[in-house]
């Protein structure tokens, strides 16, 4: 197992470092000390071929122009805040409004796109980087001082472990999630539409026409958003389902779990063999499946198009501030944020 870093670019005059962990099974996870994040996951096939599954860039400047949140820890908030405000305690709290007239991951200098301080180490099985990030009273319009720490570590099992851990000085809401996008046919050799999907949710969140969740919890059986016994995400992506057709034909919906404590998501490809298990402390998986990536430029040699990844955003329910019926995600001096996602790799 080794880890080794390398220059990436100058961001605000500080190093960007491009951390790479390596362990003995064919497998390495890339990422950044700028928003921490995962630039590449190199995990081999069913035939043994070790290549890239997930969307990134290879310089610092297509991140800062393009990247739509690629690999990215985002926060304070995942997700939209209504209005870009909310209130707590009885007092209001202005956001950037960084999607008009909305809040979306954490505002303008949300938790992707600052530098992180780094702590590299290694284990008995195991090695990894820790992010840490003091978030200041105000900063993006948010309530208290905030230290957040993000944990990669990856081990011989082919399994990255992220763990985020914040704690606050004043009332605050806290939601964090990876916005990796996942395309499990290595190199992005081809879209995701006929990865498969598998995981036990009963329920999905309607959208409004902006995005945002309306409050009602819909029943996913016999809907393209039923999961529990797998399903192609071209399913999604096809559908004439009103809430498909929303978001762009495809999902941008969360998804939430039949069962609280931890929950296991399944994402595989039959071309390459490979297969993708997750598991998660959160309520809901934001499923994205790319629906507005189509843009001016390249990933990995290949024009941007809609659907080439795949993200499942483990989290709270997005803009919760504003939904009593929906679990706090309101965080309270003394109180510790903890959420933890695994990412094992295999193949079929």
């Amino acid at each position: 197992m080794d880890i080794t870093k390398k220059s990436f670019g100058y961001y605000n005059g500080r190093d960007v470092i491009e951390y790479t962990l390596a362990n003995d099974a064919g497998m390495s996870v890339s990422c950044l000390n700028f928003g921490c994040v995962i630039t590449k996951i190199m995990v081999p096939d069913r035939h043994g071929s070790v290549e890239n599954v997930v969307l990134g860039f290879d310089r610092l400047e297509e991140y800062l122009e393009w990247s739509p949140y690629f690999g990215a820890v985002v926060g304070r908030v995942a997700g939209r805040i209504k209005g870009a405000r909310f209130e707590l305690d009885g007092k209001a709290y202005t956001l950037a409004a960084n999607e008009e007239p909305n809040h979306l991951h954490g505002g303008k200098k949300g938790f992707s796109s600052v530098i992180w301080e780094v702590e590299t180490f290694v284990e008995d099985d195991a090695i990894g980087v820790k992010f840490s990030y003091h978030s200041p009273d105000g900063e993006e319009g948010y309530p208290g001082n905030l230290e957040t720490t993000v944990t990669y570590l990856l081990n011989n099992d082919n399994e990255l472990k992220v763990t985020y851990v914040a704690m606050t000085d004043q009332k605050t809401p806290v939601t964090l999630t990876n916005h990796s996008y996942f395309n499990l046919s290595g190199n992005v050799k081809s879209d995701c539409a006929k990865h498969r999907l598998q995981l036990d949710n009963d329920r999905f969140l309607e959208l409004g026409s902006d995005l945002l969740p309306t409050g009602r919890m819909l029943n996913a059986a016999d809907t393209p958003f039923d999961f529990r016994s797998g399903r192609n995400l071209i399913d999604g992506i096809q559908a004439k389902h009103p809430q498909n057709l929303l978001v762009g034909n495809g999902y941008d919906h969360p998804l939430l779990f039949a069962n609280e404590g931890e929950n296991t998501i399944l994402l595989s490809d039959d071309q390459s063999g490979r297969k993708l298990t997750v598991r998660t402390n959160q309520p809901c998986v934001v499923l994205y499946t790319s629906n507005q990536l189509e843009g001016p430029f390249s990933i990995s040699g290949v024009q941007a198009r809609n659907y080439l990844g795949v993200c499942l955003e483990t989290q709270g329910f997005p803009d919760a501030v504003h939904h009593p019926e929906f679990p706090s995600v309101i965080l309270s001096p003394k109180e510790k944020y903890y959420q933890e996602t695994t990412y094992r790799f295999s193949s079929m």
